[in-house]
Order: structure tokens, then sequence, then C-alpha cells
């Protein structure tokens, strides 16, 4: 397996567990009141800042495991890095626009906020599936 190969499945399973853990405790936290009274503030801010620890560490840990030709970056690896990036991106932009309309009609702040944090998350697992597809099934 290439070595940013298995950067993109850490990216991708970390922000799926990451994600997971935060809707969980945001859905279970809430009981009968309306979501948007749910306190999601601390929540989405621990679990983004330990989806960054934890992309640092496995990150450092498939690089300590993985022999230093094998982390070289060819012409194919930057390939896949910029046809991932960019199939990423959509969602992206579709979030930006959901969360753009969303200010416009003045929602709450709690649907402003968990869009912006889906439309990431959907970024980082679409640019990791993308990747991954890619050096397992070849692109063009």
């Amino acid at each position: 397996m290439a070595f940013e190969e298995k950067r993109a499945w850490v990216m991708g399973l970390v922000t799926i567990v990451a994600y997971s853990i935060y809707v969980i405790l945001v859905l279970t936290r809430g009981g009968d009141a309306p979501l948007t009274e749910t306190p999601y503030v601390a929540t989405l801010i621990w679990t983004i800042v330990a989806a960054i620890l934890a992309s640092i560490v496995l990150d450092m840990l498939v690089s300590g495991t993985t022999p230093e030709e094998e982390r070289r970056k060819d012409q194919r690896d930057v390939e896949i890095g910029h046809f991932g990036d960019r199939i990423g991106q959509s969602f992206l932009a579709i979030g930006a626009v959901a969360t753009m309309v969303l200010a416009m009609t003045e929602a709450d702040h709690f649907w402003i906020a968990n869009t912006i944090y889906l439309a990431f998350a959907l970024t980082s697992v679409l640019t990791s599936v993308a990747k991954i597809a890619a050096y397992r099934w070849g692109f063009q």
C-alpha cells in the first residue's frame, strides 16, 4: 500500500470516528429539548481538536513504520492528491452555499455551525475515498 494511500485511510477513518462521536454526543445530550438548545460548542471544539491530534499521532505512526524510500511522492502520488482534493472540494462548496443560505435566513447558530462541520467532514471523507479509489482502481 502506498504511503499516501495509508495517509488517506487515516484521514478518512479519523474523520468518520470523530464526527460520529460528535453526532452521538449531541443527540444524546439533548434529551427532550429541541436540538438548537443542546450545548454543542464545547463538544464540537473537542471533537475537532481530538481528530486533529489523532490524525497527527497516526500520521507519525504511519510515517515511522514506513521506510523512507516509500514515503517519497512520485508523479502518480501528486496527481492522485490533486484528483482527491478536487473531488472532495465539491462538498466544501456545497457546504459553503448551504451555510450562506442558513445565515441569510437567520437560522439558529446551531444549524450554521453543524452545517459547516458536516461540510468539512464530508469533504475529508470524500477526498480520502477518492484518493483510495484512485490508488486501488486507477484513474484517468
